[in-house]
């Protein structure tokens, strides 16, 4: 397990789930596909386990999730920590209620997602984000900012595939990842 805020010990679990994102992931047509991942019930299972393990004793009361394989990840996450679970929507998508609302930096695609989510967080909450992929990071600090405009504590960013600068990184207190972007090979060759 990587691990940038602090060293940890690699736990059997967080090899397992590695080792399940090596064997299914694949490039196609220069596009990642995690997907394939998610389409082996055993694969799903260890990484969702590796993604958790890191964080059992955090007090995670929250996990959250940007749409759309954040909703996945989040809520099987939240599952399998026995918290709740919070979607982060972008503007799009239907989300009743009051909402905290925060524009991010542009993504890998050059994009501006504006990501809102309902205010139901208390400063009681301690939120752990979880997603497939960091690539600039854009959008977990935005995720941040949104969990602490609804005066939650946020305690880090647990992500499949890490492609994040250290300076990006250093923007969230804490981040753990399965696996390493240049790990997964390259894009074209797939």
């Amino acid at each position: 397990m990587w691990s940038r805020a602090r060293a940890a010990s690699v736990l059997p679990m967080t090899d397992l789930a590695r080792a399940a994102v090596l064997e299914h992931f694949r490039w196609q047509g220069g596009h990642a596909d995690v997907w394939r991942v998610f389409a082996d019930a055993n694969a799903l299972r260890l990484v969702v386990e590796g993604l958790v393990a890191p964080w059992r004793d955090a007090g995670v009361t929250r996990v959250a999730g940007i749409e759309a394989r954040g909703f996945l990840l989040g809520g099987a996450c939240a599952v399998a920590l026995g918290c709740g679970f919070v979607a982060i929507r972008k503007a799009d998508g239907m989300l009743p209620g009051p909402k905290a609302s925060l524009r991010a930096d542009e993504d890998y695609r050059g994009q501006r997602h504006t990501l809102r989510m309902q205010c139901m967080l208390t400063p009681d909450d301690r939120v752990l984000l979880v997603d497939d992929w960091a690539e600039r990071g854009s959008q977990a600090t935005t995720a941040a900012a949104l969990v602490r405009s609804c005066g939650a504590e946020f305690l880090g960013l647990s992500v499949i595939v890490d492609q994040l600068t250290a300076d990006r990184c250093a923007e969230l207190p804490r981040v753990t990842t399965l696996v390493r972007a240049e790990e997964l090979g390259d894009p074209d060759a797939g």
